[in-house]
């Protein structure tokens, strides 16, 4: 077995300077939501843990999860993510192909038995024995369960993987099931979206490289780091919904005022996903910045859960049986009971000001 280097090694042969290094570990710390105080044992595990070896399967998907991945803008790791895990088998990426990348993928099977990462994309068609989806004129289906049988560790990325998606969707032809549903005796981790963020996906390789674990997961197996908070929460839009204000219309005046999308179907307020916090493309927009509602892809039953562009039916408000009509009455009403208010707070200290100018003129 070769020996593969450590990160720090990488980060040598690349001309970046110990400076640089720190600034990534410390930079990959606050992308996992870590204590400041477990800095130094990222530093550690960077430079003496030799690279995470990840074979990458691709099922039925689009591959719009490589697409994402390879895009991160994360300081530094933009450039060197793919240099810094062992990424020894990826039928999309690869430059081998046919039988001699086949061989690859098993020879990393033998050589890191227990110890290399299953990274999938997409989900496996069940029905037919697997036949609607072959790779090397086997089913994906056999492929996944035999790269799966000696992983370490499985990430599911995206949409398809985690929860389904479209192939999933009723009615369903293929009988394609995702990842979970398959792979039952292995540490596995859910990483949905459609694709997932970057940087959610790069965060996820690289806290398993550096403590050997998968980070903390919540219910559904989703990082917490993550998808612990709903894009409702933390989106710019949210203090326009509490005021019950709603684009109606793509054309409207309220559109180009940035109110809230709530009412053209955006399913941010049940959708938990770090878009609002993280962002897309360097930091620069998400969806909903873009003036499009949230479709949900990164929750159980995209697709099923359309149509798209109709309002959530009822959504509480802060744990309450208030919803967004009611919301919209009540700042209604208390708008107008405040100007009410000023309007009297007005007159009573115009009179009070008359009358005292007429005790001074008598």
């Amino acid at each position: 077995m070769d020996k593969q280097p450590t990160y720090a090694e990488i980060f040598k042969s690349r001309g970046i300077s110990r400076r640089d290094f720190l600034k990534f570990c410390g930079l990959t710390s606050v992308s996992l939501g870590l204590a400041p105080s477990l800095l130094p044992k990222i530093i550690h595990a960077m430079e003496t843990n030799p690279r995470t070896p990840v074979i990458w399967l691709h099922g039925l998907e689009c591959t719009c999860c490589t697409e994402s991945f390879i895009r991160s803008s994360h300081p530094v790791m933009a450039d060197i993510i793919l240099n810094m895990i062992s990424l020894d088998y990826d039928d999309t990426l690869s430059a081998a192909a046919g039988h001699q990348l086949e061989e690859v993928r098993r020879k990393i099977m033998r050589e890191y038995k227990g110890k290399y990462i299953l990274a999938c994309e997409g989900n496996a068609p069940t029905k037919d024995d697997g036949v609607y989806c072959l790779v090397a004129g086997d089913s994906y289906l056999n492929v996944l369960k035999e790269t799966a049988a000696d992983a370490a560790a499985v990430i599911a990325w995206g949409a398809c993987a985690t929860f389904g998606c479209v192939q999933n969707a009723a009615p369903n032809p293929t009988g394609a099931v995702p990842v979970s549903e398959l792979i039952t005796d292995k540490p596995l981790v859910n990483v949905p979206g459609c694709p997932p963020i970057a940087e959610v996906m790069t965060g996820v390789i690289t806290h398993y490289h550096t403590f050997g674990t998968l980070p903390e997961l919540d219910r559904m197996r989703r990082p917490r780091a993550f998808y612990g908070t709903r894009i409702h929460d933390k989106c710019y839009r949210r203090a326009f919904y509490d005021a019950g204000m709603f684009v109606r219309d793509f054309d409207d005046e309220s559109t180009r005022k940035g109110w809230c999308l709530y009412k053209m179907g955006c399913k941010g307020p049940t959708t938990y996903n770090a878009c609002s916090k993280t962002e897309w493309n360097e930091g620069i927009s998400f969806p909903i910045g873009s003036g499009h509602p949230c479709f949900g892809c990164a929750a159980p039953g995209y697709w099923d859960d359309g149509p798209f562009y109709t309002r959530l039916a009822d959504v509480s408000f802060l744990g309450t049986d208030m919803n967004a009509d009611k919301i919209g009455v009540v700042a209604v009403g208390a708008a107008a009971a405040g100007a009410a208010a000023h309007a009297a707070v007005t007159a009573i200290r115009k009179k009070k000001t008359g009358d005292e100018n007429d005790q001074l003129e008598g």
